[in-house]
């Protein structure tokens, strides 16, 4: 299965893509993700100032076809989060790399450790799915 993966992003197992910028982590879901959902009708994101924790559970995604929990890809604190894409779910569906869900000030950098990069993610969606 083809799978648009952008090389300069790192990646999730729960299909999350991350792109590090100093110590903020931009966090979306994949193409593949949102492929797999379908037509997005709703998204619920944490507030600014709120905590993250690695590998828990920070928000979902609904589509017509399903609910699916977003993971934390690394702990820190909510410092931004898009409302556009809160009032307008179908843009992960138009543009899931431009459609950024939240943005994480990293609390503990060896974290970013355990992410994949577009090559590793591409093979996991390949063999797993």
């Amino acid at each position: 299965m083809s799978t648009n993966v952008p090389a300069n992003l790192k990646y999730t197992k729960e299909h999350e893509w991350t792109l590090l910028e100093g110590d903020v982590l931009t966090v979306g879901i994949t193409d593949f993700a949102q492929s797999a959902l379908g037509d997005i009708v709703f998204v619920e994101v944490p507030d600014v100032g709120s905590d993250v924790m690695s590998g828990k559970t920070f928000g979902v995604v609904e589509s017509i076809k399903s609910v699916s929990d977003l993971y934390a890809p690394v702990s820190g604190e909510v410092i931004a989060k898009n409302s556009d894409v809160e009032g307008n779910p179908e843009k992960i569906n138009q543009d899931s790399y431009g459609s950024w869900l939240i943005k994480v000030k990293v609390k503990n950098p060896s974290e970013l450790d355990s992410l994949l990069t577009a090559a590793q993610y591409q093979e996991f969606c390949n063999t797993s799915h």
